[in-house]
C-alpha cells in the first residue's frame, strides 16, 4: 500500500510535513504532483508550493532528478521501500488547495500527495500526525479498521479516490442529519457567535432530501413510491466562514465550501431569516443555500455522470471538454430551482434570482462572439483567468448553460412530451450510473445527450442545440417564459448600461473597469482603466453624476484621464441600450400556463 503521513508540527508556519512510503519502487521511480484539481478547470501548478524533497532507501539517500515543473525521477537501488520527505506551503484560502495556520488546517490531497507513477490503481493510505489540542478531523475518506471514534488513519482504493476526499482540521462546529436514511455531517469553521447551526442543518437536509428523491424516486406497479439509496454511504459538508469568502468544490461524497460569516443563519436574526411568516432567508443566506444545492447536485452530475474525457483524469495537463455548459450550466439551473422545490424560498425570490442570471448573460457582449460550447473548451485560459476584455470575448458556461437548460425545460413542457427532469434521469440510466454499483461512473458525450433528448421530446431537438449551444444568437426566453405565465419587462437602464461599461468608484474617482463591445464608451474611444473626469465641464465622482450632468442627452464633451494624460472625447450615450430584465407572474395568464408553472417550480414531472 502507498502510504502518506501528514504532519503539522508548527501550524503557524503554514507548512505541512509529508512522508511518502513506496514499497517495492521502480528502478527509476517517477513521481509528480497534479497541476489541476478536478472541478476547477485551470492549471494551478500546485508543485510551486512543494519544497525540501528528499529520498532514501534503507537509510541511504537516493538521487532525485527534476523532470519538469511538477515531476521528478528517483533512482532506486533494489526493491527496498522508498521513503520521501518534503514540505508544502499552505496559505491558499480557497477550496481548491491547502491552508494551515494556528486556528485551522485544510487540504486537498492534490496539493500534498505525490502521485507514484505506475501505482495509481493500488490502495493508498493516509495517516495524520499529532494534532493541536482540541482539533478535530472531518473527511469522507474511509477510516482504516481498528480505530475509535476519532480516527487518524484513512484508506482510499486508488489515487483518484485519495484526491477526491478533502480534509478539514481544527476546532470546528459539527452537526449531522439523515437524508433518505443516509448520514450526513456538516462542519463549519470560522463561525461567529450566534451562528444557528441547527437551522443550517434543517435547511440543508431539505435540499438533500429533495435531490436524492429527484435522482432515485421510483413508483412500483401498485403506484407506491419509494426512494432508493444514493450512490454514497455517507456525506460530509465542510464549510469555512471568513469575512468575505465564497466558493465550492464538489467531491464524490463531500464538498468543500466557503462563505462570508454574515451569510450564515444567526439565532439573533431568526425572525428575519426564514422564521414562519418572516419572508424567507436573507439574500446572503439564499446565496449560501444555492451554493450548497449546487455542489450537492454535482454528486450525481459530474462526479458520477461525467464528461467522457473525465472517466480517466490526466493530472499533468489541461483536459478540455465542450460539455461544461451541461455539467456546470445545468447544475446551476437546478441549484436555485431546488430551493423553491424544497420550500426554502418562494416563487418571487426564485424569479428574482433567475432574472439576475438572465441579466448577467445579456450584459456580456462576449455571448455574441463565443458559443457556450466554445466557452467550455476555453475555460482553461479564459473563464478562470478573467481580464478587462473577458466580458467581450466569451460567455460564462455557468450562466448561459443554466439558461440553455431553462430553455430546453420550458420547451419540453410547452410541447407536453416530457421535462428536463426526465432527461436527467434517463441520462443517469443510459450511462450506466443507475446500476447497483455505487461507484459506477457514466461517460456522457453530446451524441448520447442528443439521442436521449430526442427520446424525451418525441422529436429531434438538434436544431435547438445547434442554435443555443453551438450558435451565438439569443435564446427565445421571453416567449418560453410566457408559456408558463411569466411576464418579461425591463427597468430603466443604469448609468453603466447607458455608457456601455463596467464602472468602479473609489475615493471620489470614477473609472472604467471594462468597456463593452458596441457601447457608447467604446465608440467614444474610452479604454479600461480610464478615469472619467468631467462632462461638459461638470466634475464627475460617482456613476450617478453621469445622469445628473446630462451625459445621456445627446453628444457631450467628455474629459478623461489615461496614464496621467488628459483626453477630450465626444460621448454620445443617448441611443437605446440593453437594460435589466424583470420577471413576474402575469395576472392574465391562462390556466394552462399557470398549471405548467406550478408543475415546473413544484417538481412535477408531468409537463401538462
Amino acid at each position: 500500500m502507498i502510504r502518506y503521513r501528514i504532519e503539522l508540527p508548527q501550524p503557524a508556519s503554514h507548512q505541512f510535513h509529508i512522508t511518502l512510503t513506496v514499497p517495492q519502487p521502480a528502478e527509476a521511480q517517477v513521481l509528480s504532483l497534479p497541476v489541476w484539481i478536478p472541478g476547477s478547470y485551470l492549471v494551478r501548478e500546485f508543485a510551486r508550493h512543494l519544497h525540501s524533497l528528499q529520498a532514501e532507501q534503507g537509510g541511504q539517500p537516493c538521487e532525485i532528478v527534476w523532470r519538469d515543473k511538477a515531476s521528478w525521477t528517483v533512482h532506486c537501488r533494489g526493491r527496498g521501500a522508498l521513503t520521501l520527505r518534503y514540505q508544502a506551503h499552505a496559505l491558499d484560502p480557497s477550496v481548491r488547495a491547502a491552508w494551515l495556520d494556528a486556528q485551522r488546517g485544510f487540504f486537498n490531497a492534490s496539493s500534498l500527495c505525490l502521485r507514484v507513477h505506475g501505482r495509481e490503481a493500488e490502495a493508498h493510505a493516509l495517516q495524520l500526525g499529532p494534532l493541536p489540542r482540541g482539533w478535530q478531523v472531518a473527511t469522507a475518506m474511509r477510516p482504516a479498521a481498528g480505530q475509535g471514534e476519532s480516527p487518524r488513519r484513512f484508506e482510499a482504493a486508488d489515487y483518484d479516490e485519495l484526491l477526491d476526499h478533502p480534509f478539514e482540521l481544527g476546532p470546528f462546529w459539527s452537526g449531522g442529519f439523515r437524508a433518505q436514511g443516509v448520514p450526513h455531517r456538516f462542519v463549519v469553521s470560522g463561525a461567529p457567535p450566534g451562528f444557528d447551526g441547527e437551522r443550517l442543518l434543517a435547511m440543508t437536509q431539505q435540499i438533500c432530501e429533495a435531490q436524492i428523491a429527484f435522482w432515485h424516486a421510483e413508483t412500483d406497479a401498485r403506484g407506491r413510491r419509494r426512494v432508493k439509496k444514493p450512490p454514497f454511504e455517507h456525506y460530509v459538508f465542510m464549510l469555512h466562514a471568513s469575512d468575505e469568502g465564497y466558493g465550492g468544490l464538489e467531491h464524490r461524497a463531500s464538498t468543500a465550501l466557503a462563505c462570508g460569516r454574515r451569510d450564515l443563519p444567526r439565532r439573533a436574526l431568526v425572525d428575519v431569516e426564514g422564521a414562519p411568516g418572516a419572508g424567507g432567508p436573507s439574500e446572503g443566506l439564499t446565496q449560501l443555500l444555492g451554493l450548497i444545492s449546487h455542489e450537492y447536485f454535482h454528486t450525481w452530475n459530474v462526479k458520477r455522470l461525467k464528461p467522457a474525457p473525465y472517466v480517466a483524469y490526466d493530472y499533468a495537463r489541461e483536459q478540455p471538454t465542450e460539455l461544461l455548459w451541461f455539467f456546470e450550466g445545468f447544475t446551476s439551473y437546478y441549484d436555485d430551482l431546488f430551493l423553491v422545490r424544497a420550500g426554502l424560498i418562494d416563487e418571487a425570490s426564485y424569479l428574482k434570482g433567475l432574472a439576475r442570471t438572465i441579466n448577467q448573460v445579456l450584459a456580456t457582449p462576449g455571448r455574441q462572439i463565443s458559443s457556450v460550447a466554445q466557452a467550455s473548451l476555453d475555460a482553461w485560459i479564459k473563464y478562470y483567468r478573467p481580464d478587462e476584455n473577458t466580458v467581450n470575448a466569451t460567455v460564462s458556461y455557468y450562466t448561459k448553460g443554466a439558461l440553455v437548460a431553462l430553455a430546453l425545460d420550458l420547451t419540453l413542457r410547452r410541447e407536453g412530451r416530457g421535462t428536463l427532469d426526465t432527461l436527467m434521469r434517463r441520462l443517469w440510466v443510459a450511462t450506466g450510473c443507475g446500476t447497483a454499483d455505487p461507484g459506477r461512473e457514466g461517460a456522457l458525450d453530446e451524441a448520447l445527450l442528443r439521442r436521449e433528448l430526442a427520446a424525451v421530446a418525441g422529436r429531434s431537438m438538434d436544431a435547438e442545440l445547434d442554435a443555443w449551444v453551438h450558435g451565438r444568437g439569443e435564446l427565445p426566453l421571453p416567449s418560453l417564459l410566457g408559456s408558463v405565465g411569466l411576464g418579461w419587462s425591463e427597468d430603466a437602464p443604469t448609468p453603466a448600461q447607458r455608457l456601455g461599461a463596467r464602472l468602479s468608484e473609489s475615493g471620489g474617482q470614477l473609472k472604467l473597469a471594462s468597456v463593452l463591445r458596441g457601447g457608447a464608451a467604446a465608440a467614444a474611444g474610452l479604454a479600461p482603466g480610464d478615469e472619467l473626469l468631467a462632462v461638459d465641464g461638470w466634475r464627475l465622482g460617482k456613476a450617478e453624476d453621469l445622469a445628473l450632468y446630462g451625459a445621456f442627452h445627446g453628444p457631450r464633451r467628455l474629459l478623461a484621464a489615461r496614464d496621467r494624460r488628459l483626453l477630450e472625447l465626444q460621448l454620445d450615450a443617448s441611443g437605446p441600450v440593453q437594460s435589466s430584465v424583470k420577471l413576474s407572474p402575469r395576472t392574465d395568464a391562462p390556466d394552462e400556463a399557470r398549471a405548467r408553472r406550478e408543475a415546473w417550480l413544484g417538481g412535477g414531472d408531468r409537463p401538462r
